[in-house]
């Protein structure tokens, strides 16, 4: 939940202790800070001019530290996509100060009232990112989009851009954007709808109050622009992975699909929600059909994308294809090296495989390391992700001890079952030996502690 709106304070006291328990950094070392002052001063000195591209950016409208840029164009029936993304390289250097930080942080963190960032804001908000208030370096991936959707890369090179426009998801118009953008987006939600992927990106989550004065859990649906810009990304991350696949190289996103039993609990919670899922209907299939825009099928997404076993990290094994369920494809991340380390090095090995050039031994060694860093640092963002949910759920309960909800058993394991509330979308355990999956039962609110995140129910019915 990384946007929360909270007029009333009401999670304060709640996050400070989510920051304590995971030991969220609350600022840089300052010898990390003065690197990277530092090298934020540092000038592009490997990169051809390509100020004359009208890059632009799209990101929310508080972003400062903007990973990518973009412009598209028409080259015969091919939509070309030029995707520059902050050389985060070029300022960091290898075993220094920042880099150590780094490898310490692994990505971002976000929680509502603030993020603990990857690098320090005069570079990851300032030299390195990609504002459109001067020049700055950047990596430039030129995707080439077919008509049928697919991508390939067409190069990669080091180069100066200069941002034209800072767009935001929330007041972009199509008149603000590269022509082709539209078309683009089709071709790639086409292909991936050949391809049978079960890609969902739910809408975020916000504390408002309703029309009673009650704290309620809403969900703030996707913009379409939103939707558009991530299959850009999708795009040059599935061309990028194909081409380091064929150097016998790189680091890839890896999924299994959610299991037999996983699909079992997610058909009962869409009997939960009042959401009608035809048996013969693939999860696949089903999800695709989902609207953000409504309550209901909004939670049912966020339940779509926490049924897997969650996606890790791998790098390149002979005989061994690196596949990710969920784009039904293979996949690497290299979009976003100002908020996840690992991207930094899928980017200087995408560099230099497009280029001719051997990879770097230290991005090899990386590829080795990196998947128990980002492994340990995305446990940490899942884990705060789930307490601040936890936390918001828990005070919007709190006050209606006492209360009873209509619930379904989603699953069952040792004495206790795993309900969903039918109007609202809290899962809790109950004790009960008795009920099976897709039974509704009815549970009595017994307490909700919002500091420390805990609801807990007893079965009444």
């Amino acid at each position: 939940m990384k946007t929360l709106l909270d007029p009333d304070r009401a999670l304060t006291e709640g996050l400070a202790a989510i920051r304590a328990q995971y030991h969220v950094p609350a600022d840089f070392p300052p010898e990390v800070l003065a690197a990277a002052d530092a090298a934020a001063t540092r000038a592009p000195a490997a990169h051809v001019d390509r100020t004359a591209i009208p890059f632009v950016t799209l990101d929310p409208a508080a972003s400062t530290d903007l990973d990518q840029a973009f412009a598209i164009e028409a080259a015969g029936g091919d939509l070309l996509l030029r995707y520059a993304i902050a050389d985060v390289a070029w300022f960091v250097d290898e075993g220094g100060a920042l880099d150590a930080e780094a490898w310490r942080r692994g990505e971002s963190l976000y929680l509502p009232d603030g993020k603990a960032a990857l690098y320090p804001a005069s570079l990851g908000e300032g030299a390195a990112s990609l504002l459109p208030n001067g020049d700055r370096p950047a990596v430039i991936f030129a995707v080439r989009v077919a008509a049928d959707g697919a991508a390939r890369l067409d190069g990669v090179e080091r180069a100066v851009i200069r941002s034209r426009a800072k767009l935001a998801y929330e007041t972009v118009t199509a008149a603000d954007l590269p022509a082709g953008f539209a078309e683009l987006s089709a071709r790639i939600g086409a292909a991936e709808a050949r391809r049978g992927a079960a890609r969902v990106d739910p809408p975020e989550q916000e504390l408002a109050r309703n029309g009673d004065g009650r704290l309620q859990l809403r969900f703030r649906p996707r913009e379409e622009s939103e939707d558009q810009n991530a299959a850009m990304s999708l795009a040059t991350n599935m061309a990028v992975a194909d081409a380091l696949v064929a150097h016998h190289t790189g680091l890839f996103r890896v999924m299994p699909g959610p299991d037999g039993r996983a699909v079992a609990r997610l058909r009962n919670a869409a009997t939960a929600l009042g959401i009608d899922w035809p048996a013969a209907l693939p999860l696949e299939d089903f999800q695709r059909g989902l609207d953000g825009h409504d309550a209901r099928q909004a939670a049912m997404m966020v339940a779509i994308r926490r049924a897997g076993e969650g996606a890790s990290y791998a790098p390149y094994q002979p005989d061994v294809v690196p596949w990710h369920a969920a784009v039904a494809a293979t996949y690497a991340h290299a979009t976003a090296p100002l908020r996840r380390l690992a991207d930094r090095y899928v980017v200087q090995a995408a560099l230099a495989v497009a280029n001719g050039l051997p990879v770097p031994d230290f991005v090899t060694a990386a590829f080795g390391k990196l998947p128990a860093v980002m492994a340990h640092s995305g446990a940490i963002a899942g884990s705060i992700d789930r307490a601040v949910i936890d936390m918001a759920e828990a005070v919007t309960l709190d006050g209606q001890q006492g209360r009873t909800f209509d619930a379904l058993i989603l699953d069952r394991d040792r004495g206790s079952v795993r309900i969903q509330l039918r109007d609202r979308p809290v899962v809790a355990r109950v004790s009960s030996e008795a009920g099976e999956p897709g039974d509704v039962i009815t549970v009595r609110l017994d307490a909700a502690d919002p500091v420390k995140r805990a609801l807990r129910f007893s079965r009444v019915a």
